[in-house]
């Protein structure tokens, strides 16, 4: 009988149940898409950053991060490689790195020396697509950065000079020719980095078959835990697996501080939406003061009538949640498949660091799921109101037109 009377009381008065439901759902709807929006900006701002180099996963030798010289590398055979192609099903490739100074004709400059698998790296940091000028790899040439070519004044078939510290601090020089520019997003590895063949970065170290790390790429980043699991049995056979997090804390540290930033703006939205909701809530029990006191005065007891109104707000509640979400989905389906795109000097400013100038949106059922759920809590909340309404009711007075 509550049921019934719970649902004739929504439609009794139309008006006041659609006003209630559109209160609820406007919120939901704000909350998921701000949300999607956040969610979906730092999303694509770490694939990019990660896209340029360090990708989302390492494996290292052991005590390698926090040491990075060449005597930390270590063999990559052919079982090594077996088993890494066996164990994850994402991309990588091999690299060994080194500090060395780089030199033109005239000047010198330090550098990052980067020996790769052209046809791996270029799947995994899209290296082939950032070059400028010249070719990718041809024979002995090397990919030069477009910064370090600029300050050492070197072009496509100019020839460069690398001098430094092999493997157990043997010599490593060599000379080698400019095959190509390439330009970097990242202003750090655009001043200063070398990419060169793997066997030919092996040689010039003095360090055949070694690597200093294996660089993984996933698909999806929310798959990361996942991933890094998958290889945790390599961390007692004397390796070390880091993740983007570990590697750059700094921009985790930049991510806790705007999502904190993002929780006081909902925040905000909340209180707003709150105070929205409650001044339905009270001009709906302020209509209904009436009602109440005919219903005690005929014999109805309050805590069947509190029943009834708990039932009222709590169908509202989640009949305008299920709502929101159904109008959020579309908006973020859009803004997932149709980025705000900038202009003018915010495009030129993100361009200038090698990313798109979107503004990106996010759609995973937990955005929509969570928020939801926030808004659904507050509505409950305030509907306590009419409850506590009813407790100091009186008759007499109510039924005073």
């Amino acid at each position: 009988m509550i049921l019934r009377l719970v649902w004739r009381n929504l439609w009794r008065n139309r008006r006041r149940t659609l006003i209630t439901m559109a209160s609820v759902s406007f919120a939901v709807l704000l909350a998921i898409v701000s949300k999607s929006l956040q969610s979906g900006t730092w999303n694509y701002f770490v694939s990019s950053i990660v896209g340029y180099y360090t990708g989302y996963v390492q494996l290292h030798k052991q005590g390698y991060w926090d040491e990075q010289v060449l005597d930390n590398s270590f063999v990559l055979g052919d079982s090594l490689r077996e088993a890494l192609s066996k164990d994850v099903a994402s991309t990588y490739t091999p690299r060994i790195e080194s500090y060395m100074l780089a030199a033109g004709d005239e000047l010198t400059r330090g550098c990052l020396a980067v020996g790769v698998d052209p046809e791996r790296e270029t799947k995994l940091t899209r290296l082939r697509e950032k070059l400028v000028s010249g070719s990718y790899f041809n024979d002995d040439g090397l990919i030069v950065s477009e910064g370090l070519a600029e300050r050492l004044h070197l072009a496509a078939g100019d020839t460069i000079v690398l001098l430094g510290q092999g493997y157990r601090q043997t010599n490593a020089a060599g000379k080698y020719p400019v095959a190509g520019i390439a330009r970097f997003g990242s202003p750090q590895l655009n001043e200063g980095i070398v990419f060169m063949q793997l066997n030919q970065a092996q040689e010039l170290f003095d360090a055949a078959g070694r690597v200093t790390s294996v660089v993984f790429m996933l698909e999806d980043r929310h798959g990361l835990d996942a991933f890094t699991d998958s290889l945790a049995g390599y961390r007692t056979k004397g390796y070390e697996v880091l993740t983007w997090k570990e590697m750059m804390p700094q921009l985790v540290d930049q991510m806790t501080l705007d999502v904190g930033g993002f929780y006081i703006q909902i925040g905000i939205l909340y209180l707003v939406v709150a105070f929205g909701i409650f001044g339905t809530v009270i001009m709906m029990t302020m209509e209904r003061r009436f009602e109440f006191g005919m219903l005690t005065a005929v014999g109805m007891r309050k805590s069947l009538i509190a029943r009834m109104l708990m039932g009222e707000t709590l169908l509202i509640a989640i009949l305008g949640t299920i709502c929101g979400m159904l109008l959020s989905y579309p908006v973020v389906y859009y803004m997932t498949t149709h980025p705000i795109r900038f202009t003018g000097e915010m495009a030129r400013a993100y361009e200038s660091f090698g990313f798109e100038p979107v503004l990106p949106s996010e759609l995973v059922w937990s955005n929509f799921l969570g928020q939801g759920a926030v808004v659904l809590v507050i509505a409950l909340v305030i509907g306590l109101y009419p409850l506590v309404s009813l407790t100091r009711l009186n008759t007499t007075e109510a039924l005073k037109r």
